[in-house]
């Protein structure tokens, strides 16, 4: 009987950007998944593009997004840029008809995102977001728990998150997570949103939602206070 791994093509991944999340999380997960391989990476400095990949063993690099993007042997597009830029690059893709994976958050604004998801839905083509603690084996189970009704109705939910004022937020040192011109909603888009797709994924899409954001602490221009209420389907 022939063995289906070794039948089943692999996807070949062109990662758009070299940063932290792809040195310390995504990149090697994407390395050591079965039936993926990491064909080239993207970096606007050509000199940085190239430690990368000779660091990673991957065998070519490019420091323009088009190149990697319309690049035949590349199945798929990892954009693991600032959230500015998602849009800009999501567009492209969709219009190379390839699978896409975007970090969180999909987009600064409900206007892109939505035009980010047409795009594929159109092209009818994957689209994912970074979103992957829904599949950690905790939430999981009580995600299993809601659906048999094990633990009863969910009727509200209270979420309070924080951080604290980082060395470098409190040094004025620049830090594009908190640059509202590149991440308007700074910490939170970065952080909360992960617990807001596990909120959906639980108890199902939200319907309405109404809230306020400001900032208090005028240590960056990114909003650093949200409160929200919403509602589920």
């Amino acid at each position: 009987m022939a063995n289906n791994t070794e039948n089943t093509k692999a996807i070949h991944w062109g990662i758009l950007g070299c940063g932290n999340v792809t040195e310390l999380k995504s990149g090697p997960a994407y390395q050591k998944t079965t039936g993926f391989k990491i064909e080239a990476v993207m970096r606007r400095d050509a000199e940085k593009a190239a430690d990368y990949a000779k660091r990673h063993n991957i065998s070519k690099f490019y420091s323009d997004a088009d190149e990697l993007i319309n690049d035949p042997e590349i199945d798929a597009i990892y954009i693991a840029t600032p959230p500015d830029t998602h849009h800009f690059y999501g567009l492209k893709v969709a219009l190379a008809g390839k699978i896409c994976c975007i970090e969180k958050p999909l987009a600064p604004s409900y206007k892109e995102s939505v035009e980010i998801y047409e795009a594929f839905k159109t092209k009818n083509v994957p689209l994912f977001t970074a979103y992957y603690r829904r599949t950690l084996p905790r939430f999981e189970q009580i995600k299993t728990w809601l659906d048999n009704n094990k633990i009863g109705e969910v009727r509200s939910i209270r979420w309070n998150l924080t951080k604290s004022a980082s060395e470098q937020d409190l040094s004025g040192a620049y830090n594009w997570r908190t640059d509202a011109k590149i991440a308007p909603g700074g910490y939170f888009d970065d952080l909360a949103s992960h617990g807001l797709d596990l909120f959906t994924f639980l108890l199902g899409d939200i319907k309405e939602v109404s809230g306020y954001s400001l900032n208090q602490q005028g240590l960056y221009s990114a909003k650093d206070a949200i409160t929200a209420c919403w509602l589920h389907e």
